[in-house]
C-alpha cells in the first residue's frame, strides 16, 4: 500500500524540510499533529482502494476518484474541494499541446491536502522539490498559490507557443509558401478553444475560492491568489486574442484563395469569348452543304483566316477599352 502514494509530506512551519511519511504515519495522523499533504493516482488499485477505505466524505471520494470532473471549487462543513486542470507539457516538444488536460483534484481541510491526478503532474512535482529544498509552501494557502502559480505559467508557454505558431501562419499566409495553411490555421485554432474551454471554469473556481469565507485561507492568501486569478484573465485574454487573429488569418487566406480562383476563371472566359465568335464563323462555313462561299477558289481560305484574325484584333481592341485586360 505504501507505493500508492506519490507523495507525503508533512507541512510544517517549524521544520526546515520535510521526508516522505511511512504509512503509519499516515494512517495515524491526527490533528495534532500539522498538516498533512498526500498525493495519490486515483487509477492505480491501491491509491482506489486507499481513498475508498478512508474516512472522506462519500462525495469527496467520488469527486477525487471520478474519470472526468471539470475545474469547479465546492465548500464543505471541514474545509473545500478544488479541483484544476493542468497542461502537462512534453520535455521533449513543450510547444506541442497533449491532447487531455491533466485533471488535478484536491481536498483541504485543516490538517490534510489530498490530491489525486491519473498521471504525474509536472506542476506538482515542482511543489513536491519545493518541499524537499526546504522551501515549499507550509500552509494550505501557500500550497493552493505554489500549485495554481505552477499550472499558470505552463499556460502562458503553452500561449508564448501558440502566438508563435499564428505568427507563422500569418507570414505564410502572406507569402503563400505553405500548402497546408488552411490545416494548419484549422488546427490552431481546435488548440485555442481547448485551452480556453477548461481555462474559464478554472479561472471561475480559482475567483470563487477568494469569495468563500473559510478559516483555512488567511487574507494574505487571497490576495496572493488573486494575483493568481490576474493572471488567468490575461490567460483568456490572450487566448481571445489568438483565436480572433486566428479567424482574421483564415478569412484573409480564403479571401487570398478565392481571389486566385476567381483570375483563373476570369482568363478562362476571355479565352472562351474571344474564340466564341470565331468558334462560330468556323462552324458555320465548316458544314457540309452546297453553296458555301469560296469553295472554288483557292484563296478562300487565306481570306477566311485574315478575316478570323480581324476579329481577334477587333476584339482585343474592345477588351482593352473596357478595361478588361
Amino acid at each position: 500500500m505504501q507505493n500508492c502514494f506519490i507523495y507525503s509530506y508533512k507541512l510544517d512551519v517549524s521544520s526546515s524540510g520535510s521526508s516522505p511519511l511511512s504509512l503509519d504515519q499516515i494512517n495515524n495522523w491526527s490533528s495534532d499533529d500539522g498538516l498533512l499533504w498526500i498525493h495519490l493516482n486515483y487509477t492505480d488499485e491501491q491509491g482506489l482502494a486507499w481513498i475508498l477505505n478512508s474516512d472522506l466524505p462519500d462525495i469527496e471520494k467520488e469527486a477525487l476518484t471520478t474519470q472526468r470532473i471539470r475545474p469547479r471549487l465546492n465548500q464543505t462543513k471541514d474545509g473545500f474541494f478544488l479541483s484544476l486542470r493542468g497542461i502537462d507539457l512534453d520535455s521533449d516538444n513543450p510547444s506541442e499541446i497533449p491532447s487531455e488536460m491533466v485533471s488535478i483534484r484536491g481536498y483541504y481541510t485543516r490538517n490534510t491536502i489530498i490530491t489525486t491526478s491519473d498521471r504525474p503532474v509536472r506542476a506538482l512535482d515542482r511543489v513536491a522539490a519545493h518541499i524537499n529544498g526546504s522551501y515549499g509552501p507550509k500552509t494550505i494557502g501557500a500550497f493552493i498559490l505554489c500549485l495554481c502559480d505552477h499550472l499558470t505559467s505552463h499556460k502562458i508557454e503553452v500561449i508564448d507557443s501558440l502566438d508563435d505558431k499564428l505568427t507563422l501562419l500569418e507570414d505564410q499566409v502572406m507569402n503563400n509558401s505553405d500548402e497546408n495553411l488552411r490545416n494548419n490555421i484549422a488546427q490552431l485554432r481546435r488548440e485555442t478553444v481547448y485551452l480556453r474551454r477548461y481555462v474559464t471554469p478554472q479561472r471561475d473556481a480559482i475567483a470563487k475560492l477568494l469569495t468563500i469565507d473559510t478559516p483555512l485561507l488567511s487574507l494574505s492568501d487571497k490576495q496572493k491568489i488573486h494575483e493568481v486569478n490576474e493572471k488567468l484573465i490575461h490567460v483568456l485574454d490572450d487566448l481571445n486574442a489568438i483565436r480572433e487573429r486566428a479567424n482574421v488569418t483564415q478569412e484573409e487566406l480564403m479571401s487570398l484563395q478565392s481571389e486566385a480562383l476567381n483570375q483563373r476563371l476570369y482568363f478562362l472566359s476571355l479565352i472562351t469569348t474571344i474564340f466564341l465568335p470565331l468558334g462560330f464563323l468556323t462552324g458555320l462555313l465548316g458544314v457540309n452543304l452546297g453553296g458555301i462561299p469560296g469553295a472554288q477558289d483557292h484563296w478562300a481560305f487565306y481570306i477566311f483566316c485574315s478575316l478570323l484574325f480581324g476579329v481577334l484584333i477587333l476584339q482585343l481592341v474592345l477588351f482593352y477599352r473596357r478595361k478588361w485586360i
